[in-house]
């Protein structure tokens, strides 16, 4: 009996102790955007040789840990470090070249003669001010002018995550395979470089590095009280839905489809409505939208009482971390507002 409970013990420790499974990982928190084999997607192709080339696994530990505010990549601030470097191993395992070290030093330049160059030889791709570009040809419903977004350079999180020296030998050397090509074959010196390297640091500001406070996380649902009943509230919101340039798709109860129709609970119905324009361009935004729409309200009755709800499209802005997305995120929330106050007045 001891030793049986000793082997468990022992079988229960060597789980415990394991290493974390970075394939498992990368497949729960990075496949969606960067791929599966790391070929890229809404993100950057991490597999791309020219990549792993000029990156540091410090930078890709940062990235992941830090995301990019505002620009589709998520902070990672649950996982364990022990399971940030098993994801980063993972991403290695995609190349068979050892990983570059860079040195932390930062790089000396003119920064006043980057922005010049920057202006001439960066702005195209990357924004007047940094703020990166738009488009990538893999996603159907993006630009189709580049093969893959370019990088916000003025974006906190990047510049967290990348050293003087790797933001160098990016420029110096480029990124085969991307639009990004080497500055040095297109004719700048080595100071030329550096002083946009200089420049490009100055994006940071001079709160750089400074605590930020949280942002507010919205409410995730709204919901509103209707005086009416169950029956003559669909009836509402299906007015309300019309008048603000939305299609009635479907009106169903909520367990349709998962149980037998004798079975399925009456006091709970779903209306699904769409504007397809509005589909389109916020699918074009981001394509992740896709996952919450049609659009769509619940009305359920519980004790004689009728409430009305649907998600809120802020807590989707900020859960997508998607600065052009809040704009029409705003916009929805206020049909959505506007939709459910109308029907339950």
């Amino acid at each position: 009996m001891r030793l049986r409970i000793s082997l468990f013990l022992l079988g229960f420790a060597g789980l415990a102790n394991s290493a974390p499974d970075g394939g498992q990982l990368y497949a729960t928190h990075c496949a969606v955007c960067h791929g599966v084999t790391g070929a890229g997607g809404v993100g950057i192709p991490l597999a791309l040789g020219s990549f792993q080339e000029s990156v540091d696994d410090e930078f890709l530990r940062r990235s992941i840990r830090l995301g990019r505010p505002g620009r589709v990549m998520p902070a990672f601030q649950k996982l364990s470090d022990a399971q940030l470097d098993a994801i980063v191993r993972h991403i290695r395992g995609w190349s068979e070249k050892p990983p570059p070290v860079f040195s932390a030093a930062p790089v000396k330049g003119a920064p006043v003669h980057g922005k010049q160059l920057f202006a001439s030889r960066c702005a195209q791709c990357h924004g007047e001010n940094g703020e990166g570009g738009k488009g990538t040809g893999v996603t159907f419903s993006r630009q189709r002018d580049l093969p893959i977004v370019p990088p916000a350079l003025n974006n906190p999180g990047f510049l967290a995550a990348a050293s003087d020296a790797l933001i160098k030998y990016t420029l110096m050397h480029g990124r085969k395979g991307t639009p990004m090509q080497s500055f040095l074959e297109q004719g700048l010196s080595e100071p030329d470089i550096d002083d946009l390297v200089a420049y490009i640091r100055t994006f940071a500001g001079p709160d750089h590095g400074a605590d930020h406070p949280q942002p507010v996380v919205p409410e995730t649902v709204i919901i509103a009280e209707s005086p009416y009943s169950l029956e003559a509230t669909v009836e509402n919101l299906k007015e309300s839905i019309i008048s603000q340039n939305f299609q009635i798709i479907r009106t169903d109860y909520l367990e349709h489809g998962l149980v037998d129709e004798a079975d399925e609970n009456k006091q709970v119905v779903i209306l699904h409505f769409c504007n397809f324009k509005f589909l389109y361009d916020a699918l074009a935004i981001d394509p992740r939208v896709g996952m919450f729409l049609p659009c769509r309200v619940t009305v359920v009755e519980r004790d004689g009482l009728v409430q009305v709800m649907t998600i809120n499209p802020l807590y989707l802005s900020h859960l997508f971390n998607n600065d052009e997305l809040d704009e029409a995120c705003k916009q929805m929330h206020m049909v959505y507002r506007s939709i459910l106050e109308d029907a339950t007045l």
